[in-house]
This record gives C-alpha cells, structure tokens and sequence, in this order.
C-alpha cells in the first residue's frame, strides 16, 4: 500500500477518536490492505496520539480468547498500544459518551519491572520481568462501523483500544497458577460469563511471551513499567450509560466499572 494512503488512513482513524465516530471498514474500501498494511496506518495514529500529548504506558494482545475469535471473525491475535488517556481509575464512572461503541471485557494485566526483548522470550522470562498481576478491565471499542471488522481493520485501529481499568489488587504471578484461575463477570449484578486463565492462548503468561517475541521482531521491546494486558477470558459484552460490570478472578482479586 502507498505511504501516502496508510499516514491518510492514519489521519481518518484519529479523526474518528477524536469526533467520537465511526468510519466505514478499511478493509471494504482498499480490498489489497495487508497486516503490515494495517500496523503501518496504527502506527500513524498512534503517532498522531502522541504529537497530541499522550504518552505510551503499555501494550496490548487483542483477540487471543475463543469466544472474542468466533464473535468478531478474528482468529488470530493482534497488539497495539495503550496511553495515558486510557486509563481509568477502579470503580470510577465512565462517561459513555467518550466512547462510541464499547464492550467491556475481564482480562488478567501484567505489570513489569524489567525491559522484554524478543525474540527467544519464554513463560520463564515473563514470569521473571513481571513486578505483579491484576485483574482488570479493557473497554474495547472500535471506530469502525458497527464492529464490522477483519484482522486488518481492528489492527490499523489500534486492536480496538477503548480505556482499561486495573482492579483492587496486585499478586506475585509466581503464587498462583494463571492458565486455570476462574474469572466470574457479571453485569448489573448478574453473571454474564465465566472463563479462566487458558482462554488466553492458553495461559496469559503464553500471550505476553507471544506478545515480546512478535513485537521483538519489529525492533519494539516492551518496557519496564508498563502495563501489558493479556486478552480477554470471556466474550467481551456492550456497555452503556446505566451498566455496572464486576470481574472477580480466583487468587487474583476484583475489578468493578461503571457507565454514565
């Protein structure tokens, strides 16, 4: 794809952030768009988000669950980057109207305390960089029409980075077995799915080590202090002005978000 179309398509997904509206899919309008395609027009927005003022705390691995694959007919996974401006505080109300389309989703964040640089990453040298974990929220959300998205299109839009939220508490990852803890998510008081830990490739240690080595790759190192967030255990759910989401994750602790 020419340069000069990624930075416009760049340029048109910012704009939709920044106008909080959605824009017809990449994919149905430049029929040739690769994945490096795709991650060219990211890393445009991306830039465009930083010019801006925000600032890059760390990286995301979008659609590494079953249930997230068969609902959007992704089947592989993605990343892209989180930012300061994403970040909301546990148990705080969200302004609905910042978002355009959300859909919260319970995962398990990675906090490092020391750089991962692949490729050649393990689960030994995850498990060995990683401060603590948590559970957490992403609040995906698309500026693409309707969801309406192939692998292209949700990577050129940033793996659909919406806001995250980390929950209550922090816990050594070595102290507990993260491929089998459960995940309880309920929505308004009611559980609306279960899941565990392997819904993540299996492990989300696997995700992070998928993550170090696929971006190692590219020459981009994930970075002591950052925050990694390791894919969804469950289906990912709509929010709206109204909803309460709870996620509670055996030996890990909870994390609650609201909506106005």
């Amino acid at each position: 794809m020419d340069p000069t179309l990624i930075q416009k398509l760049g340029d048109e997904l910012y704009d939709a952030l920044r106008a909080r509206s959605a824009v017809d899919p990449l994919t149905s309008r430049h029929e040739g768009i690769t994945i490096a395609d795709a991650y060219g027009v990211q890393q445009r927005m991306i830039a465009r988000r930083l010019d801006a003022g925000e600032r890059i705390v760390g990286k995301k691995i979008g659609v590494t669950s079953r249930a997230v694959m068969n609902m959007l007919g992704v089947f592989q996974p993605d990343f892209g980057y989180l930012l300061d401006r994403m970040i909301a505080g546990e148990g705080e109300s969200i302004d609905s109207g910042t978002l355009i389309q959300p859909k919260a989703e319970g995962e398990i964040a990675f906090i490092l305390k020391r750089d991962l640089m692949g490729p050649g990453i393990g689960n030994a040298d995850v498990l060995a960089a990683t401060e603590c974990v948590m559970p957490c929220f992403e609040i995906v959300d698309s500026r693409i029409r309707d969801w309406k998205i192939k692998i292209a299109d949700t990577v050129a839009d940033n793996a659909s980075c919406g806001v995250f939220v980390l929950g209550d508490s922090a816990v050594d990852p070595r102290r507990i077995d993260l491929s089998t803890c459960g995940m309880v998510l309920e929505k308004n008081g009611e559980v609306i799915a279960t899941g565990a830990g392997a819904a993540a490739l299996g492990s989300p240690v696997n995700a992070v080590a998928w993550l170090a080595n696929t971006l190692g790759a590219l020459g981009i190192g994930l970075k002591a202090g950052e925050v990694i967030l390791s894919g969804a255990l469950a289906a990912m759910f709509p929010a709206k002005a109204g909803d309460s989401f709870r996620v509670s994750i055996g030996g890990l602790g909870g994390c609650s978000v609201r909506f106005h």
